[in-house]
């Protein structure tokens, strides 16, 4: 069955006033699920991660930062603001993301969902920013690395923003094969299709940026034709999706035009990734800041996680194009 990661914290990190990423966006979605009978997922509350877990990509100066920040409601910017509760929000979220993992890889599940906030994506080793305090997903590839006994994590980024936490806390390692598509330039000004990793690691960054206004068939393009082929060579032991939903057309700080039934087609792409690799899938929560579209997306993601299908196949866009052409000397594209 299914597994849906949650914690009642995730709605006791407040953010303030008018603020986009808000324990509304929890309570929509779930709402959503509720009306659609959980969708036959088992629903199991999200653990706090351990420091273990939480020191194995982050500086213990960033998680002493987050701690006595959160104690004081703070801001590590004006768009990264704490409160007391934020503290237990972000280790859930975080652990709840190791957790996800541990059913994946121990527990005989085959996926899964965090659904928790904050968002993680944007944190990098030793700092908070754009809505996030830790990097959820980065945590939980190291965790399934470190404590599950797993050679390789594919991380799917497809939030409207570039991942730029991931990337740069995997830019060296050939044991995560990071692939980000995101609106360019926008915030954070990161992930040019130039940055492909350095060192031991180049090669293993996939930075597909999209010009504001691109839609379904140019994200279906970056996944058919340059993702998910780089992920089959790879060969992960585990797929995992840092979810965004802010490239929803709805959307009011993304300018991308997703209909929330493309994430649904994307999702059924990914999925197939999985069974091809016989690997588990899960995913993790990020951005998505209207409600309605919000919990819509969510909800036709889990559809397509669970049931699979066969996606819906386009032609090679411009842009899929391009990034081939770039990123063909890595990998068979």
């Amino acid at each position: 069955m299914p597994v849906y990661l949650r914690h009642p914290s995730s709605l006791q990190h407040d953010t303030g006033y008018g603020h986009p990423e808000r324990a509304e966006r929890i309570m929509a979605l779930e709402a959503e699920l509720e009306r659609r009978g959980w969708l036959g997922w088992e629903r199991r509350e999200a653990p706090r991660a351990s420091e273990e877990q939480l020191l194995a990509v982050h500086t213990r100066s960033h998680v002493e930062a987050v701690r006595e920040l959160s104690a004081r409601a703070g801001a590590f910017d004006l768009d990264t603001p704490v409160s007391e509760g934020s503290w237990d929000a972000a280790l859930r979220a975080a652990g709840g993301a190791c957790a996800m993992v541990d059913a994946l890889l121990a527990g005989g599940e085959r996926v899964g969902l965090a659904a928790l906030r904050p968002p993680g994506h944007h944190a990098e080793r030793a700092r908070a920013m754009g809505f996030c305090l830790f990097s959820n997903v980065a945590v939980a590839a190291r965790h399934a690395i470190d404590a599950l006994g797993v050679d390789r994590v594919f991380v799917l980024d497809w939030d409207v923003h570039h991942g730029n936490g991931t990337n740069a806390i995997f830019r060296e390692s050939r044991e995560v094969l990071f692939a980000s598509i995101h609106q360019y330039p926008f915030y954070p000004g990161t992930g040019p299709l130039s940055d492909v990793g350095s060192g031991p690691g180049e090669g293993f960054s996939i930075n597909l940026p999209v010009p504001a206004g691109s839609g379904e068939d140019v994200f279906l393009s970056l996944v058919e034709h340059v993702a998910a082929p780089a992920a089959r060579h790879f060969a992960p032991d585990l797929v995992l999706i840092s979810a965004g939903f802010d490239a929803h057309r709805a959307d009011p700080i993304g300018g991308c035009t997703l209909e929330t039934s493309s994430y649904a087609e994307l999702s059924r792409h990914v999925r197939a990734v999985a069974d091809e690799l016989e690997v588990p899938i899960g995913a993790v929560l990020e951005g998505g800041y209207d409600l309605e579209a919000l919990a819509g997306s969510v909800a036709v993601t889990m559809e397509a996680l669970a049931d699979g299908g066969a996606p819906r196949s386009v032609e090679r866009h411009g842009v899929a194009e391009v990034a081939a052409g770039k990123l063909g000397r890595y990998w068979e594209l």
